[in-house]
């Protein structure tokens, strides 16, 4: 799947410097891992991006917003080049496998555009890590089994593509060897692993599995579930098993009948709500994660406010929402009555006001409950004050609870916290033991 244009890109010293910028989501950051780790294992010494040879530009683009991101990464390091501070500038991933062969011309100081890497059945993560030693990220399957109108995943990625269960189980042992103490288990569909190998969903007993093979590994987290594809069986794994964090993110994206049918989401706003109520009996005190996309094509304020009323009426631990953004070569491109960027922002704005209130009244039922967190480090500027993250928060898009303790806690340590104070979307607590 990758594509590749490339021009001289020699340089004079045979294992020069080699720095990474990662952006997009926690699966490129496996990527960039990747892409690391193998240039190490050629006699690359990996340093900081501002002190290296040649910098490696891992770039997103999903989104609009996230191309814009990937382009002003770009430039930094185009200027940085001018100025003689870096030699080389590679560009990977997303962008460079869409938009390739035009930004080559675009821009001549770019020495390499090598899209994206296709994943491989039977081989593992490489070892290297870009994340705090005591949790890490680990990709079970790439790209995904659905066809939605506004996604371009498909498009980037080919055809949905699940690991061998051998080489995960390899990575867990690595991991758990390592001391690891959270794992984040990560596709673009996580819950369609096994459908290309098995012609079924294995995603239950892979969990089984894996668990199994842990010591050090105290959670497991799981990240991105597609609606219409969580069985009962996966349910019951994650309701039985104490390491699975009672965490699911599963992205609903709308809850209005033609607006589903528009984004191909093959799931009605009746399926939805039993989902959620299935969910909910099925793993008490489960915490669920959720995305919704307003301002699709069409999107009228009747439809919106039903997803207003969803929203309420069930009301998500945690929300995300995003404007549609309009992608070249997706289904959803050419459908009428596209939304006017002033309006998706009103009602991102909207959702995320309603969804604030209903996190800051969840967040104070809290009060006075004993929590296990995973400790993240020193809070900054504080004496006796601690990150730390429960099963309930995942890293870098949720909430944090602040530990004061008198007793020095440290990176990667489980602590029992009860909590005292609720913010807006973080926890403040004491320690009572870890």
């Amino acid at each position: 799947m990758t594509s590749r244009t490339q021009k001289n890109i020699k340089v004079e010293n045979k294992h020069p410097t080699v720095g990474l910028v990662n952006l997009g989501c926690v699966r490129n950051t496996v990527d960039s891992q990747d892409i690391l780790g193998r240039l190490e294992r050629k006699g690359h010494r990996i340093v900081d991006p501002d002190k290296a040879e040649v910098v490696v530009v891992n770039t997103c683009s999903f989104i609009e917003d996230a191309r814009k991101e990937s382009v002003d990464a770009i430039m930094d390091l185009v200027r940085l080049k001018k100025q003689g501070r870096v030699k080389k500038i590679i560009v990977a991933g997303c962008l460079a496998q869409r938009y390739g062969s035009k930004l080559s011309k675009e821009l001549p100081e770019v020495d390499a555009f090598v899209g994206v890497q296709s994943l491989k059945k039977d081989h593992g993560q490489e070892a290297l890590s870009l994340t705090p030693s005591h949790y890490a990220y680990l990709k079970i399957c790439e790209s995904c089994f659905n066809r939605c109108s506004f996604c371009v995943i498909p498009l980037l990625k080919g055809r949905f593509a699940s690991r061998s269960v051998e080489s995960i189980l390899k990575d867990v042992r690595r991991m758990d060897a390592r001391g690891v103490k959270e794992i984040n288990i990560v596709g673009q569909d996580i819950t369609a692993y096994g459908m290309d190998l098995f012609r079924e969903k294995r995603l239950a007993g892979l969990l089984r599995r894996i668990a199994v093979e842990c010591s050090a590994i105290g959670w497991i987290r799981l990240l991105y579930a597609y609606p219409s594809h969580v069985t009962d069986e996966l349910l019951e794994v994650i309701a039985s098993e104490p390491k699975i964090c009672k965490y699911i993110d599963i992205p609903l994206q709308h809850v209005s009948d033609r607006v589903l049918k528009a984004m191909r989401r093959r799931i009605t706003r009746a399926q939805t709500a039993r989902l959620v109520e299935r969910i909910r009996r099925k793993v008490p005190g489960v915490f669920l994660r959720t995305t919704f996309i307003v301002g699709f094509p069409g999107e009228t304020e009747r439809e919106f406010s039903e997803l207003l009323d969803f929203v309420r009426e069930y009301r998500f631990e945690r929300v995300g929402v995003f404007p549609y953004s309009r992608e070249e070569g997706t289904a959803a491109w050419g459908l009428p009555g596209q939304v006017p960027l002033k309006t998706k922002r009103a009602r991102q704005r909207r959702l995320m006001e309603d969804q604030q209130e209903i996190s800051r009244a969840f967040l104070e039922s809290q009060l006075g409950r004993e929590l296990r967190v995973l400790v993240e480090g020193r809070a900054p500027d504080t004496k006796d004050v601690y990150q730390a993250r429960s099963e309930f928060d995942a890293p870098d898009v949720d909430g944090m609870v602040y530990v004061r303790s008198v007793q020095p806690l440290r990176a990667g340590q489980f602590a029992e916290v009860r909590i005292t104070g609720a913010l807006d979307y973080d926890l403040e607590g004491e320690l009572v033991r870890c």
